[in-house]
């Protein structure tokens, strides 16, 4: 009777032990899936998409990062000298230079500029775009309504902010689209240079009279 009791007792026991051996093994892998599906909405955004640039108009930026109009090389180096290098530009730069603004623009910190095309400048009758070009004072004023004393990221874009030439201009939108003055669209947004972030716009701002 003994060895039976024995018997039964040890069998009891060794049952007793595979069913715990089971239930932990299914313990930890239940555990682990809400562990693995948890962790998946945390990956991180990388930080070259938080810094992007964006619009339909980067298309037409340079892409060979040697070619000093691309966005790599305009980072590198100060504002008035990267939009020089940008074939989009160049009707600014002329205008920047006819107003003798290329050392101020290149030696400014952490400023703001909504650069507008060549196509930009088109849309203006060629009588009215001869007249500013003739005028510096005139042509001073427009330029550097376009310039905002403040680093401002897509983030913190929409909203008042106070020019250079002393009025105001109003950006609204969100996102990756954005208008300023109501009338210009960014077509090129978040562009880099070494003092400042670049705004390439579609349409010349003009500051109120």
């Amino acid at each position: 009777m003994n060895r039976r009791m024995f018997a039964t007792v040890g069998a009891i026991a060794l049952l007793a032990l595979s069913a715990c051996g089971d239930t932990d093994t299914d313990a930890a892998g239940s555990s682990a899936m809400p562990s693995t599906s948890a962790s998946a909405p945390m990956t991180p955004v990388s930080p070259s998409m938080a810094s992007a640039q964006f619009g339909p108009g980067c298309a037409a930026v340079p892409t060979d990062p040697a070619n000093p109009g691309s966005f790599e090389a305009m980072a590198k180096v100060p504002v008035a000298t990267a939009a020089s290098g940008n074939p989009v530009l160049s009707t600014l730069v002329t205008a920047v230079k006819k107003a003798n603004l290329v050392d101020s623009l290149n030696t400014a910190q952490g400023v703001t500029v909504f650069a507008p095309t060549n196509d930009a400048f088109a849309k203006i009758p060629k009588a009215d775009l001869d007249k500013v070009l003739a005028d510096d004072a005139t042509l001073k004023k427009v330029l550097t309504y376009h310039v905002v004393p403040e680093q401002l990221s897509p983030d913190t874009l929409a909203g008042t902010h106070k020019t250079l030439q002393g009025g105001e201009l109003t950006v609204t939108g969100s996102g990756t689209s954005f208008t300023v003055n109501d009338t210009s669209m960014v077509v090129c947004g978040n562009v880099s240079t070494a003092n400042a972030t670049v705004y390439i716009v579609d349409t010349v701002l003009m500051p109120k009279s």
